[in-house]
């Protein structure tokens, strides 16, 4: 049964409907604000979604925000940043017990061009490990548990950013994703999110500046909302050597004619029963909205070995100096030493030819619709998924194939809910479009959202 009772309550307002209150105002961006701290203090403790909370830094801003001029497009709107993001004078440990007391003295990029717009950082959102895994737990601050079942996960690593935008905790949330990162805990938590493509959302790094597989990006309860943050995170930054200098202009034009491939398993990935009987229902969808479908075959094996190789190495590039890592950061990092010249080329070349076989499939279609996840949302107590649908499966990562395939297309993908499992668990649809269409696939995602309404069943607390 679809719980609703707080769809109304200022703290489920969208975030546009936020700023453009706190700029007429209707609404004082501190009374925004304690709507929202009051918020946090009734779920999160049930939730464990938000693990630093600056609540007087953030009144403060509200103050100031009140007595002067609206700043920018998201004025007097709050919003939570994930704990692997420096923030400037708020600690950021990143999920691990070596940085429990880290507090850093700049912000990144994501931050400074949210502060810019007005926005009001919250606080931060809980993460495993420098975003190990797509399950939230770490050493530091323990587990975020799924709003809509509390036994079960939120998924990860942005899950406690997903957790806090469900239960109404704030409106927009960043996230980043490397293999499914944010698209995962979106379908969790039957929230949105876009794995932007790369460089759409400048990345920094002073260690792996040319690295490509992992991106910030932004989460929200609606479209409206990502395709907003989009426009005030999006935009090219000299720091970042393929960041891109094209604007972001949004598609508010509707799908009728859009042309939808449907991949049930993204060729042969094991799926539960539960998520594939839910995502099988988005074809039809589209198809009631005027949009040509049409299920195809696809073969994305290529990515498998590209995936693996570059993350590997990453791993051993980034924490491969550092004692005393968790146990699924210590094996990333151990796979990456064994990374060898042969396995890198080897990589690129699957990672080329992939894209030029896809840019071919993209000539045909404008979008591709799959899972999200190949499993909804499983016990918070369980490290990992080690079996979908009778398969037995090799490591902790393999049950996030259906994510992190398409993170190796250099592809804009957005997770939208989709529809519940039977016993009430969240499931999302993947939509994913051709590299720099991202306008695209928030178009399509839209049109779905809004035919379907599934993002507006509230999680039970």
């Amino acid at each position: 049964m679809s719980d609703n009772r707080n769809v109304t309550a200022p703290h489920y307002l969208t975030a546009t409907e936020m700023a453009h209150l706190v700029k007429t105002r209707q609404v004082s961006a501190v009374e925004l604000l304690q709507a929202h701290l009051d918020r946090i203090e009734q779920v999160n403790p049930q939730v464990n979604a938000i693990v630093t909370l600056v609540a007087e830094q953030a009144l403060k801003a509200g103050e100031a925000g009140d007595a002067g001029e609206a700043t920018g497009p998201l004025h007097g709107v709050p919003v939570a940043h994930k704990d692997l993001v420096d923030t400037k004078g708020i600690r950021t440990t990143y999920g691990s017990p070596l940085y429990a007391d880290h507090v850093p003295d700049k912000d990144d990029v994501i931050v400074e061009r949210l502060r810019a717009a007005g926005a009001i950082l919250v606080g931060k959102t809980n993460t495993p490990e420098f975003g190990t895994g797509s399950h939230t737990v770490n050493e530091v601050f323990g587990a975020t548990r799924n709003p809509y079942d509390l036994t079960r996960s939120a998924g990860g690593s942005s899950g406690g950013a997903a957790a806090a935008l469900a239960t109404g905790m704030v409106p927009l949330a960043g996230g980043s994703d490397m293999g499914g990162s944010l698209r995962n805990p979106a379908s969790f938590c039957n929230v949105v999110g876009l794995r932007p493509t790369p460089g759409r959302v400048p990345a920094l790094s002073e260690q792996a500046a040319w690295y490509t597989l992992s991106v910030p990006g932004p989460m929200a309860r609606t479209v409206d909302d990502l395709t907003l943050m989009m426009s005030v995170i999006s935009g090219f930054d000299a720091r970042s050597p393929y960041s891109i200098t094209e604007d972001f202009t949004p598609d508010e034009r509707d799908v009728a004619g859009l042309r939808v491939a449907w991949s049930p398993d993204l060729g042969g990935l094991p799926v539960d029963p539960g998520t594939a009987a839910v995502t099988a229902t988005a074809p039809g969808v589209f198809e009631r909205l005027g949009a040509r479908v049409e299920q195809v075959e696809l073969d994305l094996s290529d990515a498998e070995d590209a995936f693996r190789v570059y993350r590997a190495w990453y791993y051993a590039l980034a924490f491969g100096e550092l004692d005393g890592l968790g146990a699924n950061t210590s094996w990333n990092v151990e796979q990456g030493r064994k990374v060898t010249g042969a396995d890198l080329a080897r990589a690129e070349r699957s990672r080329s030819g992939l894209y030029h076989r896809m840019a071919a499939f993209f000539d045909t279609y404008d979008v591709l619709i799959a899972p999200v996840s190949q499993v909804p949302p499983f016990p918070v107590e369980d490290p990992y998924v080690s079996e979908i649908n009778g398969v037995r499966l090799p490591d902790y990562l393999a049950w996030m194939r259906s994510a992190y395939w398409i993170s190796v297309l250099h592809a804009p993908a957005a997770s939208v809910p989709a529809g519940f499992t039977p016993s009430g668990l969240p499931v999302g649809v993947q939509i994913i479009g051709r590299p720099f269409a991202d306008a695209t696939v928030l178009r399509a995602a839209r049109a779905f959202e809004q035919a379907t309404g599934h993002g507006l069943r509230r999680p039970p607390l």
